[in-house]
């Protein structure tokens, strides 16, 4: 017969072990594409590292283009960049709008935009570059992601009849 603390210890080494065996878990997801004016809209760029252990430089640059349309380079605008450990604001259009929202993992680069206006519909691309950093070489990984983003009227309220 086994007793309540007996049992109590079985279950805590039990979870102990279960915790040592869980690892981090990075999961890509998509940004959201619909903005409400006057809100903040999150642009969500994920890039998973696949083994913590290895050490990396980060550079991240986020771009905004009006449009990209087929067959026509793009008008590509600087509007942020994460380097050397330091997210950047950068002058122009988006100065005093933009936010860091990353994670300190940096697997998550994220930036929001503050009280989003109609001028802000259009395409934001993620640019990631990581340097890995090994004893004898130094490899290298890139990664671009595009967000369509729709600014919308501030939502109305729904009313309903009787």
């Amino acid at each position: 017969m086994h007793t309540p603390t007996r049992l109590h210890r079985q279950t805590v080494v039990l979870l102990a072990c279960l915790a040592h065996l869980s690892q981090p878990v990075c999961v890509d997801v998509p940004s959201g594409t619909e903005a409400v004016l006057g809100k903040m809209m999150k642009l969500t760029c994920i890039s998973c590292m696949k083994r913590e252990e290895v050490k990396a430089k980060t550079h991240v640059d986020w771009y905004y283009m009006t449009k990209v349309e087929q067959g026509v380079t793009p008008d590509k605008t600087l509007i942020y960049k994460y380097e050397g450990d330091l997210p950047m604001e950068v002058d122009g259009p988006f100065k005093g709008r933009l936010v860091w929202n990353g994670s300190q993992d940096l697997q998550d680069l994220s930036i929001s935009i503050v009280n989003v206006t109609y001028n802000d519909s259009g395409v934001y691309e993620c640019r990631v570059l990581r340097e890995f950093e090994f004893d004898s070489f130094t490899p290298s990984a890139y990664i671009l992601k595009n967000i369509t983003l729709k600014s919308a009227r501030t939502p109305q309220p729904s009313t309903r009849r009787s």
